[in-house]
């Protein structure tokens, strides 16, 4: 490297970001399954089926993140 070139990221602090929050999302996934035995071992069918649709709208926000991420990409 010469003295005085600037280095160009590899990634933008924007797809950072992104793949941050989905990283997230992706451990709360496996989270709400072990949340979701649990109230199956206490016998809670409500607690169960909150865990699942917490679950799903953690998918559901994956989804419209990756979407976000590759528009994201595609423009750098």
């Amino acid at each position: 490297m010469t003295t005085g070139t600037r280095i160009q990221q590899v990634i933008s602090n924007l797809e950072y970001d992104w793949l941050t929050v989905m990283q997230s999302k992706a451990e709360a996934l496996q989270a709400y399954d072990k949340y979701m035995q649990d109230a199956r071992d206490a016998n809670s069918q409500e607690c169960v089926e909150l865990f699942t649709q917490l679950k799903q709208t953690e998918m559901e926000q994956i989804q419209e993140i990756r979407k976000h991420l590759m528009k994201t990409m595609s423009q750098s």
